[in-house]
Order: structure tokens, then C-alpha cells, then sequence
């Protein structure tokens, strides 16, 4: 039972504490005004569970922390459960048993590193934990008379999460995992978790066996017939080989004196082009180097001339330099009517040098002269030129003629003769050769002698030889060695996986004869996961049946202290659903037939069965969130009244504790109902007062 609640800054409630007794109470007030509140305060303070999105909502705005104490009665023995969160979320929590009004701690918060946990501790003292409190003590809104307007398969679900079935499905689980686990560790023993699997991979390996064999004998006739084949090529390869190497040798001795006749073919080139290069620069010497002191003699002649020239222009300018002074003079002065103008003198005329005339006439001769030597000195120059540009070519000549020592014609005569032999000696030189070819040309020099010689020994030496045919057995050779080796692949492959076979089908013969113990084993798993863990087995089926047994007296102890025509209910299982049947006397009630009074009644009295089935009795109270939501006037009426009888009951095994959150008031006008609060909503917190 609870004797009381405390909120200190807890969601709407600043300060909020409620004594309760063993009768009924009642929470009314508008919607939002702090009644679920209560709620919220008992489940949080008994397991840290609550309806808000986080802890940290619990607190009050603009408080700094908030909480929720219940003190409870349970087997005789008082307890006290309080928890406390703060701004940063911090939790603080103790569970401690009353004793003559001293508090002795039994737990204090949730370390389950070290193994503490308060929760645990509230959840062994009531016998239950919070997801079976909110079955068992907490009537949600709307869900009184949903027990028994649910569809019967609805009910058998409640059913089951009431007597924990879904354990049941944990435990089947469990098991599917353990049988896995099992499978999985045979699988990795033996390789196998399957008889017929096995039995398959042992016919396969037999099979398998079976035709290696002939493939074995077929491919040992065939090694016989390569080998002997390869034998026999090899001989003929071994005869035929060296005169392949010659043959190799042969031909390189070709492209050696290929490569011999091209370089003395290039060497006969050069001297050639250098004798045509020395006929042609020393040809036309002879006749130049002849006229060299000729050529000397007239250039000395000619610079005479030239030197003359030059002293004749030189007088005359020197001349028409002093004329050109006198015409200066000549021109100031003149006479003036007879008399000279620079003594004064009677005369008739000037003298000459004074004549202004007369120095021009003379000035122009000496012109015209000038202008005949200076044509006469250029004319000189040219000459001088042309006879150097001669007198050079014919020292040039003489430093060619000189230069490759050659005194004269029938020296050169001499050159052009040999070159004449050259080009005739490499005409005669072959590129592309035969022995035939190499008779004449052998005797350039000892080195093509050699090659001459060696080319004939090896011709001789590989006479009536056929490389293709050569060729073709290396070929066929290598082919039969392929074979060969293909061959003893094959062979090894299927020799192992005979062998391989053998050992597996050995291994398999012991596998199959654990997998049958095995067998036996799991199929005793099968059953027991069959008969045990599954929820609609014998002991899904046994369980539901006691708790339909249970829930059905105590519902029907309930009825019986109530004011109603029915005095008996009974819970029974079918196939799929749960089946409610209501008696008066030995008569059968239809649900349906009865009053809306009478279904409270019955829905009521299940409630409570439910209830002291899930171990309820040792808190012994229920809280009612909107009983009346959804009631016609008459069921409500018909709830307070039962409510009414029920927490007049004055024996310890049926009294029951109740609170009722409901924002209909005035249905407890009057009802013998008393304990009855008034929430409503302030600006500093819900504020409560009797009524």
C-alpha cells in the first residue's frame, strides 16, 4: 500500500505532498493541471522509468533539480524510495527500509559495474519489475473495459504478456541459437552437419573411383607410345645437329665475307675518289704555273705607269690649287679708268696670272688633263687586278702540284692508269656469293683466302642436309614432350584424387557414424524446443491454463463481495483465442446481455485477477488514469459504486488501494468515497487541496 507521495519541483508540482489510506482516492482537476503527474512521481522514485522524452524534463522550469519520493508498505515492512536529478542530469537515488522512523539504506543508485543496482532491489520487495507494475496497478485511459471489449486472440496476447509466455519465445530463441551453435560446431568438427549430405559425397567419392580407373590405364599405353617416339627423335635430332651448327656456321661465314667485300669495296672507293680528287686538282696546274714570271713582269711594268700617273695627278692639283687663288685675287682686282687699282699706275692691262679669264682657261685644262689620267690610272688598277687574281691562281698551282708531288704530265698519267685498275678489281668483287663466285676474288688477300677456305670445308660438310625436315622433329619432339607432360599431369591428378578420394571416404564413413549420434541428438532439441519453449506447447498451453484458473477464482472472489447477479467467471483457452464466460447460479450469462454496470463489475473484477496473479499483492493498490473516459453515464455511475464496495472490504486478502485520476468530479458527489484532491494550475506549481 502506498502511504505516501512526495514532488518537490517534479514536472508541475513545486511542492506537492499526499498521504494516502487504505481507501480509495481521488485526483480531479482540468487536463494539464499535474494529476498523471503522480504517475510519473511513483514509477520514476520505484524503477527511474517514467513517460517524458528524459530525465532532465522531469524537473521543473527554472528550478535546478527536482524529485519524487514514495513511502510504501509490502509484506508488513514500511520502505522509502526517492530520486533526485539535477540541471547537468545527474542522478541521485535511495532505497531504504523504515524502521520505527529510522531509515535503514538497502540500496543507493544504479552501479551495476559493482554490482548495485537500487531498481533491483524495489523489484525483489514488490515482486515485479515496471513493464509488469504497469499491467498490474496502472489502468491507462480508455483501457478499463478494453479487457473485455478486446477480440478474444487480443486477450490471449494479453494473456501471455501477463504470465510471461513471451519468456517463452526468449527461451525459443535460446534455443534456435543453441541448435545453431550445435549445427555450427559439427559443421566445423566433421565438415558436415547433414547424413544424406554426406551420403551423397560418399556415393560421389565412389563414383568418382570407379571411372578414374580406365582413364589411369588408357593414359599409361599413351606415355608408353610418347616416350618411345621421343626416343627415337631424339637420336635423329643428335645426328642431325651438328650440321645444323654448320649449316650456322656457314652462313655466317657468308655474312662475314658480305661484310668483308663491302669494306674492301668501300676501301677501293676512297682511294679512287682520292686519285680522281689529285688528277683533277693537278690537270690544269701545269699550264698556270707556267705563266707565273710573265705575269710578274707586266705587273711591274704596269705599277711604273701607275706610279708616273700618280706623281702627273699630284702636280696638277697642287697647280690648280694656286690658279684658284689668283682667280680670288683676279676678281678684286680691276681697272679702273686705266690706272691700276693697287699702285695707281696709268696702264692699259692686267698681266695674265691677274686675268680672271685668263686663270679659268688655265684652271680648265688642268681639269681636262686630271680627268684623262685618273681614266688612264683606273684602267691601271684594273689591269693590276686582274693580272694579281692570274698570279695568284698560278701560285696556287704551283702549291698544288707541290702538294702531291707531282713534277710533271706523265706523273699524272701514271695516277689515272691506276685508278682505272681499281674500278676494274672491284667490279670484279661479289656481294651476294657461292663458292664458285669466290675462286677469283680469293686471292684479294690472306683474310679472304681464309674466309674462301672455310665457306668450301662447310659447304662440303652439310652436302644433302634438310634443315625443314630438321626442324620438323625438334617440333614434333617438343610436341610429344608436351604431351608427354600433359600426360603425367593427368596422370598425377587422377592418382591423387584416387587417393584423396580414399582418405575422404574414410573420413566420411566416420563422420556418417557420428552424425547418426548426432541425429539423435537433435532431434531430441527438436522435441524439447517443440514441447517446452514453444509458446502454444504443452507448457505455453499448461501455464496459460493455471493463469486462466487463477485469474478466474480471484475475479470471481471480487464478484462475489459486489452487488451483482453474477457470481462466477471463467476464463477458458481455445485454438486461438481466450474465451469469457459469466454465471449466475448454473445459468450462462451473455457479455453482451449484460447491464453496462455489470461489465464494469466484470471488467473490474479481471483487472484485479490479473493483478494477484502478477504478484500485485504485495503493493496492493491500482491506479485508475481516466476511468471514466468512454463510460456512458450509467457505467460511470456503476464504477463508483463498485469502487466503492471494493475499498470498504476489510479483509487483508481482498482490500485493494485505489487512485483515481479523472477530471469528472462530481460522479463522487455521492459516493462514500472521501479522499478526494483538487489539482489545479498556478504559476509557481500545482497547488492541491481536499475537497
Amino acid at each position: 500500500m502506498i502511504r505516501s507521495i512526495e514532488l518537490i519541483d517534479f514536472l508541475a508540482h513545486s511542492n506537492t505532498k499526499l498521504e494516502f489510506n487504505n481507501d480509495a482516492t481521488v485526483f480531479v482537476g482540468d487536463n494539464g493541471a499535474g494529476k498523471s503527474s503522480i504517475i510519473d512521481a511513483i514509477t520514476f522514485s520505484l524503477f527511474g522509468e517514467h513517460t517524458r522524452k528524459n530525465n532532465k524534463g522531469l524537473i521543473r522550469r527554472g528550478a535546478n533539480q527536482g524529485f519524487a519520493r514514495i513511502e510504501f508498505s509490502a509484506n508488513g515492512k514500511n520502505y522509502q524510495a526517492i530520486r533526485k536529478i539535477d540541471s547537468k542530469g545527474t542522478l541521485t537515488a535511495q532505497f531504504a527500509e523504515d524502521v520505527d522512523g529510522k531509515l535503514i539504506p538497502i540500496a543507493e543508485g544504479e552501479r551495476k559495474q559493482f554490482g548495485e543496482s537500487m531498481t533491483k532491489h524495489v523489484e525483489e520487495t514488490l515482486g515485479m519489475d515496471f513493464e509488469k507494475l504497469k499491467i498490474a496497478s496502472i489502468v491507462q485511459q480508455g483501457e478499463l473495459n478494453s479487457i473485455i471489449n478486446a477480440k478474444p486472440k487480443e486477450f490471449k496476447e494479453l494473456l501471455n504478456t501477463i504470465i510471461g509466455i513471451d519468456k517463452l519465445d526468449t527461451a525459443l530463441a535460446s534455443m534456435r541459437t543453441v541448435q545453431r551453435e550445435f549445427r555450427s560446431t559439427v559443421q566445423k568438427k566433421f565438415g558436415y552437419d547433414d547424413i544424406q549430405v554426406v551420403e551423397n559425397k560418399i556415393t560421389e567419392y565412389q563414383n568418382e573411383s570407379k571411372k578414374a580407373h580406365p582413364r589411369l590405364e588408357q593414359l599409361d599405353v599413351e606415355k608408353k607410345e610418347q616416350e618411345l617416339l621421343i626416343s627415337k627423335l631424339e637420336k635423329q635430332i643428335q645426328s642431325d645437329s651438328t650440321k645444323e651448327s654448320q649449316l650456322k656456321d656457314l652462313e655466317s661465314r657468308k655474312k662475314e665475307w658480305q661484310e668483308y667485300a663491302k669494306d674492301v669495296i668501300k676501301s677501293i672507293q676512297n682511294e679512287v675518289a682520292e686519285k680522281e680528287e689529285i688528277v683533277n686538282e693537278c690537270k690544269p696546274c701545269f699550264v698556270l704555273s707556267k705563266n707565273k714570271n710573265e705575269i710578274e713582269s707586266e705587273i711591274n711594268k704596269i705599277q711604273k705607269e701607275f706610279s708616273i700617273i700618280e706623281s702627273e695627278l699630284s702636280s696638277l692639283e697642287k697647280k690648280q690649287v694656286r690658279l684658284e687663288e689668283h682667280e680670288e685675287l683676279a676678281e678684286k682686282l680691276v681697272l679702273k679708268d686705266g690706272k691700276c687699282p693697287v699702285c695707281d699706275s696709268t696702264v692699259d692691262h692686267l698681266k695674265p696670272l691677274f686675268q680672271k679669264k685668263h686663270i679659268e682657261d688655265e684652271i680648265k685644262e688642268i681639269e681636262n688633263k686630271t680627268e684623262k689620267l685618273e681614266n688612264e690610272k683606273d684602267e691601271l688598277e684594273q689591269n693590276i687586278d686582274s693580272l694579281s687574281n692570274d698570279l695568284e691562281k698560278s701560285k696556287n698551282a704551283e702549291t698544288i702540284l707541290s702538294t702531291y708531288k707531282i713534277k710533271n704530265e706523265s706523273e699524272l698519267d701514271r695516277i689515272a692508269a691506276e685508278i682505272k685498275a681499281k674500278v676494274k678489281q672491284m667490279q670484279k668483287i661479289p656481294i651476294i656469293i657461292n663458292s664458285g663466285q669466290l675462286v677469283e676474288t680469293a686471292s684479294l688477300d690472306s683474310h679472304a683466302k681464309t674466309i674462301y677456305e672455310n665457306i668450301v670445308s662447310l659447304e662440303k660438310s652439310t652436302s644433302g642436309f634438310d634443315q625443314q625436315e630438321y626442324l620438323k622433329n625438334i617440333e614434333s619432339r617438343d610436341g610429344s614432350m608436351t604431351r608427354l607432360s600433359q600426360i603425367n599431369q593427368e596422370y598425377g591428378e587422377i592418382s591423387g584424387n584416387i587417393k584423396k578420394a580414399k582418405i575422404e571416404l574414410e573420413k566420411l564413413d566416420s563422420t556418417l557414424t557420428e552424425l547418426k549420434h548426432v541425429q539423435g541428438y537433435v532431434t531430441e532439441l527438436e522435441q524439447i524446443q517443440e514441447n517446452v519453449y514453444n509458446r502454444d506447447g504443452p507448457v505455453g498451453k499448461s501455464l496459460r491454463s493455471w493463469s486462466l484458473e487463477i485469474i478466474s477464482q480471484k475475479a470471481s472472489e471480487y464478484l462475489e463481495k459486489l452487488n451483482t447477479k453474477i457470481q462466477r467467471i471463467s476464463l477458458s483457452e481455445k485454438t486461438r483465442d481466450v474465451d469469457i464466460s459469466c454465471y449466475s447460479r448454473n445459468t450462462t450469462l451473455d457479455l453482451e446481455s449484460l447491464s453496462g454496470g455489470e461489465q464494469v463489475s466484470i471488467a473490474l473484477a479481471l483487472r484485479l485477477g490479473m493483478s494477484h496473479l502478477l504478484g500485485a499483492s504485495n503493493l496492493n493498490f491500482m491506479i485508475l488514469d481516466e476511468p471514466t473516459a468512454h463510460l456512458d453515464s450509467e457505467r460511470r455511475k456503476s464504477l463508483v459504486n463498485v469502487l466503492s464496495q471494493l475499498t470498504n472490504l476489510k479483509e487483508d486478502d481482498s482490500s485493494m488501494q485505489f487512485i483515481i485520476i479523472t477530471h469528472d468530479a462530481e460522479i463522487f458527489d455521492d459516493s462514500s468515497v472521501e479522499n478526494i484532491y483538487k489539482f489545479e494550475s498556478a504559476s509557481d506549481g500545482t497547488i492541491v487541496s481536499r475537497l
